[in-house]
C-alpha cells in the first residue's frame, strides 16, 4: 500500500509544479518575480481552473501525504 502511495504522491507533485508553471507563464515575467500590477482583477477562464485545480491537488497531495505516514507507523 505504500508503494501505491508514494507512485501517487510523485504523479500529484508533478501535476502540481507543472499547474505552477502554467499559473506563472500566463500571469507574464514581471508578475511571476514579485512585480504585481495595482489594478485588481478576477480570475477568469483557464486562470481561474488552474487556481483551483492548483488547490485540490495540493489538497490531494496532503491527504496521502498523511496516508503515507499512517500506513508506514
Amino acid at each position: 500500500m505504500s508503494v501505491y502511495l508514494n507512485i501517487i504522491q510523485i504523479i500529484i507533485s508533478i501535476a502540481l509544479i507543472a499547474i505552477i508553471i502554467l499559473q506563472s507563464k500566463s500571469a507574464g515575467l514581471g508578475r511571476m518575480f514579485g512585480g504585481d500590477s495595482p489594478i485588481y482583477r478576477t480570475r477568469r477562464g483557464l486562470e481561474k481552473t488552474l487556481f483551483n485545480l492548483t488547490i485540490i491537488l495540493g489538497v490531494i497531495f496532503f491527504i496521502t501525504s498523511v496516508l503515507s505516514v499512517v500506513v508506514q507507523s
